[in-house]
């Protein structure tokens, strides 16, 4: 065989233009790939830490040799202003976040799982919101359910009441407590069902040792360090309560303050507790604060008959101390005042403050604005008034970082998770931010914004569409010869959103709806209804009249009277004479 005749791949030359043309992209169904590092620059925060600008060299040829110098010398601060930055974003997750708006009123609390996949937030509009990270990606940051922990399924004009405190058990994440401005706390489940309400005790009861529960409102509560069926609530009736899951009938301890102010009856409103943990090394503790200006130290485990320690005035008298937090080695308590002050404690020299600083107080509108140590216990963080984060040394309160989460607007309650190392802030204006750093933090927001955008159609907006049953929009096809429709509207798939628990619209424009019952589904015609539900004539016939048809024929053929005809007695009665009359009271007395 000759060379001629061996057949020879053609060479075919790349052209870059065309393969720009038709794209690298193949047929059939594609995968949608994020552009992680776009996303995440989406999301980088405008009010960090300054930048400095890439430079310093000039772009002119007649140059000396000192401005170069001095452009070299610039370029180098600026090097080192940015490696310095860049270690402030390491050290703190503040460098990117997220914004989740999903209440209509100021956050009071958040609180996240163990694990960090599912977020809870509570508002002073009464409703907790449930966020699942996994779900969630740039474009779908929303709640997927919203529960009123104030409404009973038994009653159904029940009142809503402010969400006071929102807190996932650290040892069970299927337990979640929530405290609102009733009697009662609750415990519900991670997909908001009620699994416990505590009992509520006996308001006319004077000794509160003797009541089954709180009689007035719970301000908050925290769970058992070490312990996951024991949590403690505190209440404005002066007392803190132990409760056990197993038993939510009355309450395990009692632990009843008693205040030393002038008027107060011996009583005191009890506004942050805070539960040691003897994991870090520390004691078993448990911290309260008071109306009264007082910070008590109990025994974790008892008897809580007397505090093991008591500071009267560690803050001023009648204003609201809401913040209450320990650190990981139970050494050092921090305590945010109605009094504009954060104040640092050594429960070793339990009598005056090692440190205290001026700090707006917005307790006094928010009586849930926190404080607290960071995971490692090397910093303290709070909000502030202005809307600012503070980021301070828990050595010796100095600020260390202030960064703006939601200028103007006050930053009630602040959470650093520490496994996914972010920063959660509940706003007064209803906004939730999460802070974060891609470098430093794992999941939670960094998930989601590497996920890719969800693509979406004009019905998956509640705005734009609505079900055919509110006569506006008609989405639903009618199959021919089925008899049944086949629904595509977003409204039609998702009936209850939009809607109260009760059945209601939202929106105050929209009329009510009443339930379709299977008997109103149609209406039938007369005919219809002659001939098929039997008696249906008896409706328009008089029933006086129906019965005097067969007078006639009861009279001439009795059929039921005919066993005794024959034996019928005659009545018998006295014969009178025409003209008589019986008058005088004879006549009364004479029988017949």
């Amino acid at each position: 065989m000759s060379s001629h005749d061996e057949q020879e791949e053609p060479i075919v030359e790349e052209n870059e233009e065309l393969q720009n043309f038709l794209g690298t992209s193949s047929f059939g169904k594609q995968t949608r790939e994020a552009n992680v590092k776009k996303q995440l620059e989406l999301s980088r925060r405008s009010g960090g830490p300054a930048r400095g600008a890439n430079g310093g060299k000039s772009t002119a040829q007649g140059d000396s040799s000192a401005e170069n110098h001095e452009s070299d010398s610039r370029g180098k601060q600026d090097d080192d202003s940015d490696s310095d930055d860049d270690d402030d974003d390491d050290e703190f997750p503040v460098s990117h976040e997220i914004l989740i708006k999903t209440h209509d009123k100021a956050v009071t609390t958040v609180t996240v799982d163990p694990s960090g996949g599912r977020l809870v937030t509570g508002s002073m509009d009464c409703m907790l919101k449930f966020h699942d990270f996994a779900s969630m990606t740039p474009n779908t940051i929303r709640a997927f359910k919203s529960v009123d922990p104030s409404v009973s399924k038994s009653i159904s004009n029940a009142e809503n009441h402010p969400i006071n405190q929102a807190v996932f058990n650290p040892l069970s994440a299927g337990h979640i407590l929530v405290t609102t401005a009733l009697p009662q706390a609750k415990i519900l489940s991670r997909d908001g069902e009620v699994l416990t309400e505590f009992a509520k005790g006996d308001m006319y009861l004077r000794d509160m040792h003797n009541t089954k529960g709180h009689v007035s409102e719970v301000t908050t509560g925290t769970w058992h360090p070490t312990n996951r069926n024991l949590c403690v609530t505190a209440g404005t009736d002066s007392t803190l309560r132990i409760w056990d899951l197993n038993n939510a009938r009355a309450q395990k301890e009692v632990i009843v303050h008693k205040s030393r102010a002038a008027g107060s009856a011996g009583r005191s409103r009890m506004t942050a507790v805070a539960w040691g943990s003897p994991l870090g090394g520390g004691n078993n503790v448990l911290f309260s604060t008071a109306l009264d200006g007082s910070l008590v130290m109990w025994s974790g485990e008892g008897p809580y008959s007397r505090p093991a320690a008591e500071v009267r005035d560690a803050h001023k008298a009648d204003t609201w101390t809401s913040g209450l937090d320990i650190s990981a080695d139970g050494r050092m308590i921090v305590t945010r005042g109605g009094d504009d002050t954060i104040k640092l404690w050594d429960t070793r020299k339990f009598k005056q403050p090692i440190a205290t600083i001026s700090h707006t107080s917005t307790s006094f509108q928010y009586p849930t604005t926190s404080v607290r140590f960071s995971p490692n216990s090397s910093n303290i963080y709070t909000g502030s008034e202005t809307g600012h984060l503070h980021i301070l040394n828990s050595a010796t309160l100095r600020s260390e970082l202030v960064t703006p989460v939601t200028p103007n607007t006050p930053l009630i309650t602040v959470l650093w998770h520490p496994k996914l190392n972010q920063i959660i802030t509940g706003s007064a204006n209803g906004a939730t931010t999460i802070l974060y750093n891609p470098s430093t933090s794992t999941a939670g927001a960094k998930l989601v914004m590497s996920r890719a955008p969800k693509r979406r159609h004009i019905d998956d907006d509640a705005n734009f569409t609505m079900d055919l049953a509110h006569g506006i929009s008609d989405a639903a096809i009618m199959v021919p010869g089925s008899g049944q429709t086949s629904a595509t509207s977003f409204a039609s798939r998702h009936p209850t959103i939009g809607l109260t628990q009760s059945g209601k619209s939202r929106d105050p424009r929209r009329p009510h709806v009443p339930v379709t019952t299977p008997f109103a589904k149609g209406n039938p015609d007369e005919e219809y209804v002659r001939r098929e539900i039997p008696l249906s004539s008896l409706r328009d016939e008089d029933p006086r009249e129906a019965l005097l048809k067969y007078a006639d024929k009861a009279k001439n053929d009795p059929l039921f009277t005919n066993a005794w005809k024959e034996t019928q007695p005659e009545t018998i009665y006295a014969e009178i004479s025409e003209g008589e009359e019986e008058t005088g009271p004879d006549a009364k007395k004479r029988k017949v």
